[in-house]
């Protein structure tokens, strides 16, 4: 059996790759590992569960449940939130284990599993790996003790975890938004609710967009995948900001007055500007991926700040923050996170404090966001190569060694092997988009020739 587990959970097509089964049995083996790992010990083990809006959310819910309850724990149900919402509830409710449904900006047909431990924290790669482990012994046939009569979990619903997660957005803005129009694209996800309402308590006027999830409907030609709606909306209304989430509300996108895209390097560079002047940049840094592009970084060095550089995935941002202490890290993509007031990406909370700067300045967003001036990127996909050679093969390394020469200071050559595919991304950035282009197919070309 492959991992299951990606970066970002278990996903895959719903009632294909993601079955009842699987879903069940992995409740089941997380409540066994954390059991083990002694997390329910001295008490009776709680869960969190909640899911965005897909259709096929109903019934890996209740395979979900299902499993936990089977397996002794009581399980209290919150519906359809934001993963950062879940992630908030399980901490703040003191639950033992967080599960969120969720194929995040992927299509509908798609769906994923995701569990947090205590305090709202990602599960450790061990622990996933241990999960995947026990999983399998159950689904070959080894026996595992089932509680009985009284052991078994209790289910009921968790109502007030829609009010409780909006008073904590609220709670921790630094200013309130009043005087700002608003456009919120909602991806037909899981915050169709909750950002609207969080942004109008906050005080602002909204124009909602993607708003009518039908289970079917998420992130289809809507939301940060899809930015047309929201850019023409947002100048249809003189609004003088957008937001754009996905599917379940993890990451966010803005868009100015005039309908540029702003995008999650841009909304670093605000909120790391924003939070060193009151105070709350820890040690002057912020943290991105190797993606990150070359104009930000630029940037926080014009500014004095220092940028910490991980692997792509959020997750490995939130690692290096957790370690050194860092407040504020992302990625590109939008997915940014404020650890101070949340375990993940929290799309509603990084647009609420991306409008709370717009309010508290009397600045334009594009004002704001001008700090950095993205450089070109081309990214091109390299298939069918034999991505292991990328890192030792000469004839690539020279042509690296060329290209960044004719680069200078003002561009950067980045190859990265996929993890899933056999193929090697090419990324190339220039002060000319043309240039970069340029550089980038002659890179693929000796990429394809020489792993080919």
């Amino acid at each position: 059996m492959g991992r299951l587990f990606g970066t970002d959970g278990v996903r895959g097509v719903a009632n294909a790759d993601l079955t009842a089964e699987l879903a069940l049995g992995l409740s089941v083996a997380a409540a066994h590992v954390l059991a083990e790992a002694g997390t329910f010990e001295g008490h009776r083990p709680t869960a969190l569960v909640g899911r965005d809006p897909r259709a096929s959310g109903e019934f890996l819910e209740a395979a979900v449940v299902a499993g936990l309850a089977s397996a002794g724990v009581d399980v209290m149900r919150v519906g359809v939130l934001p993963t950062p919402a879940v992630a908030y509830l399980t901490g703040a409710l003191g639950a033992d284990i967080g599960v969120m449904l969720s194929a995040s900006h992927n299509a509908m047909p798609d769906n994923g599993i995701k569990f947090f431990a205590r305090g709202g924290h990602k599960l450790a790669d061990e622990l996933e790996d241990r999960i995947e482990k026990v999983y399998e012994q159950h689904r070959t046939g080894e026996p595992w003790a089932r509680p009985t009569g009284a052991g078994v979990g209790r289910v009921t619903d968790y109502a007030e975890g829609f009010d409780r997660y909006v008073a904590h957005l609220i709670g921790v803005l630094p200013n309130r938004l009043d005087g700002l129009k608003v456009v919120l694209d909602e991806a037909h996800g899981a915050a169709a609710r909750v950002s609207p309402e969080a942004f109008a308590r906050a005080g602002a006027e909204i124009i909602t967009i993607g708003a009518e999830p039908d289970g079917l409907n998420i992130n289809d030609g809507c939301g940060s995948t899809h930015m047309e709606l929201l850019r023409a909306a947002v100048v249809e209304h003189g609004a003088d900001l957008g937001i754009a989430h996905d599917g379940d509300a993890d990451r966010c996108l803005a868009v100015d007055a005039t309908g540029e895209e702003v995008d999650g390097d841009q909304i670093l560079a605000v909120l790391a500007l924003a939070m060193r002047e009151s105070g709350h940049l820890r040690k002057d840094t912020v943290v991105g991926t190797v993606m990150s592009n070359l104009g930000f970084k630029m940037a926080m060095e014009r500014e004095g700040i220092q940028l910490v550089q991980t692997a792509v995935g959020d997750r490995y941002v939130l690692e290096s923050m957790k370690a050194e202490g860092f407040a504020l890290g992302g990625e590109q993509s939008g997915h940014v996170i404020v650890l101070d007031h949340a375990t993940t990406g929290d799309g509603t909370l990084t647009g609420l404090m991306l409008a709370a700067r717009v309010a508290a300045t009397g600045r334009t967003l594009a004002d704001l966001a001008g700090v950095m001036q993205r450089l070109p990127q081309v990214l091109i996909n390299v298939p069918d190569v034999d991505k292991s050679r990328v890192d030792t093969s000469a004839e690539v390394a020279a042509a690296v060694a060329q290209a960044e020469r004719e680069l200078g200071d003002t561009g950067r050559v980045l190859l990265r092997k996929s993890g899933t595919e056999p193929l090697v991304r090419v990324m190339v950035e220039a002060a000319d988009l043309e240039q970069a282009r340029a550089v980038a197919g002659q890179l693929a070309d000796v990429v394809k020739s020489a792993l080919g």
